[in-house]
C-alpha cells in the first residue's frame, strides 16, 4: 500500500470514529481513502471547507469523547495551529498527521523535514507540547496510528504523526491485524449530563491568572511524565561506533545505506534514529557521546533537529550537520562524501 493509504486503513482498524480534513498534496489519498471506506463502517468522514474548519471539528468531536483524526501537509497544518493550541490546552486526545513537504510558503509538493521546529517546539501559541512520532516506513505509518491513539488517550493530549511526502507516496508491504485496540473510558467527555455526575466543562480559557498558572503547571507535570515514560528510538551499530549518524524518518532510511557504505570502508559508523521527536531521546544520545568521537545529523532542512542533538551531547563531542532543502533528496554516496570531508578532508581528494 501507499503510506497514506496504510495510515488511512490503520485509522479504520484502530477504531477512528471521525475524520475531518481538507485535501492538500502529498496527503490527499488519506481523505480519498477514508471518504470511500468510512461510510462502510458507519463512521464520519467530512471534507471541511478549510484546514481551520477541520481542526475545530476535531476539537468538537474529541470533546464529545470520539476517536478523531485529521491529516494535512505543511501549509495546511500551519493553518491549524491555533486550533492545535486550543486542543492541547483543553487536554483533548486526538491524532494529527502532517505529511511534510518542502517550504517555506507554498514551497513544493516534494518531501521535506522543515516542520520539525513547528512540531516539537510548539507551532501555535502558549506553553504546550504534542507527542510527536516520526515513521520511517509504510509499516510504521500504520503502526503509529494505533500507538498514537493509545498515547493520546493515555495522556489526554494530541499526538502528531510527522511523516513526509516520500513515505506518504511510496508503496511497501504492510501487515495489519497484530494490534489490540483498546478504547479508554472518557468520563470527562461532553456526552450529556446524567443525574449521577456533575456537569463536564471543556475549555482552554482561564481568566484568572492564578488559575491559568495552575493549569500550566498541571500541563508541565504531564509533559514531564511523557518525557520520563514515552521516549522511543532505534540504534544500529552503535556498540563499537566512533561516529554516529542521527536522522529520523526518510533521512534515517538514507543514512542506513550510508552507514553500510562507511562500514565497508572500515569506518566505524552507527545510526541513531529518534522515533519520538517529543519526547526527544536526550539521555540516550548523551550516553553515546561518552564513547563516540563525533555525531552528524542528516535532515531535509537547514538544520533543525541538530539543535536538539547538540543539547543532548552537551559539548562532549562535535556535532556536524548535512542537509538538503527544497525537496532535494541526497543519495547515500553524497552523505558519505560529506562525512569523509568532515572527518578527514583528504578523503575527497
Amino acid at each position: 500500500m501507499k503510506g497514506n493509504e496504510a495510515l488511512a486503513e490503520a485509522a479504520i482498524q484502530a477504531g477512528c470514529d471521525a475524520y475531518f480534513g481538507y485535501p492538500i498534496t502529498p496527503q490527499s489519498e488519506v481523505l480519498e481513502y477514508l471518504a470511500r471506506e468510512m461510510p462502510k463502517h458507519n463512521r464520519v468522514c467530512l471534507q471541511a471547507e478549510s484546514e481551520v474548519a477541520s481542526i475545530n471539528m476535531v476539537y468538537g468531536a474529541a470533546g464529545a469523547g470520539f476517536r478523531v483524526m485529521t491529516t494535512s501537509s505543511s501549509p495546511g497544518f500551519s493553518l491549524m495551529q491555533e486550533g492545535v493550541s486550543y486542543i492541547a490546552g483543553a487536554e483533548l486526545p486526538c491524532l494529527l498527521v502532517n505529511v511534510n513537504r518542502a517550504g517555506p510558503g507554498l514551497g513544493t509538493i516534494q518531501p521535506g523535514q522543515g516542520d520539525y521546529f513547528q512540531a516539537v517546539k510548539g507551532g501555535g501559541h502558549g506553553d504546550y507540547k504534542l507527542i510527536v512520532l516520526a515513521p520511517s516506513s509504510v509499516q510504521e505509518m500504520a503502526d503509529f496510528v494505533f500507538l498514537g491513539f493509545d498515547l493520546a488517550e493515555k495522556y489526554r493530549n494530541p499526538v502528531l504523526l510527522l511523516s513526509d511526502g516520500a513515505i506518504g507516496q511510496m508503496m511497501e508491504k504492510v501487515t495489519f491485524g497484530h494490534h489490540e485496540v483498546k478504547v479508554s473510558e472518557k468520563p470527562w467527555a461532553t456526552t450529556g449530563k446524567p443525574a449521577t455526575r456533575q456537569r463536564n466543562y471543556i475549555t482552554s480559557l482561564h481568566i484568572k491568572p492564578e488559575e491559568m498558572e495552575k493549569h500550566n503547571f498541571h500541563l508541565e507535570e504531564k509533559y514531564n511524565s511523557i518525557r520520563k515514560n514515552e521516549v522511543r528510538y532505534e540504534e544500529m551499530n552503535t556498540e563499537d561506533a566512533e561516529y554516529i549518524f542521527v536522522a529520523y524518518g526518510l533521512s534515517a532510511r538514507i543514512c542506513t545505506k550510508a552507514m553500510d557504505l562507511c562500514r565497508k570502508q572500515g569506518l566505524k559508523v552507527g545510526l541513531f534514529r529518534p522515533i519520538t521527536l517529543f519526547p526527544f531521546p536526550y539521555d540516550a544520545l548523551n550516553k553515546l557521546a561518552d564513547k563516540a568521537t563525533m555525531m552528524m545529523t542528516m535532515e531535509l532542512n537547514a538544520g533543525q533537529m541538530v539543535e536538539d542533538v547538540k543539547l543532548a551531547v552537551n559539548g562532549k563531542i562535535p556535532v556536524d550537520f548535512y542537509g538538503r532543502m527544497g525537496g532535494m533528496i541526497p543519495t547515500p554516496e553524497e552523505i558519505v562524501h560529506h562525512f569523509e570531508n568532515v572527518i578527514h578532508p583528504t578523503y575527497a581528494n
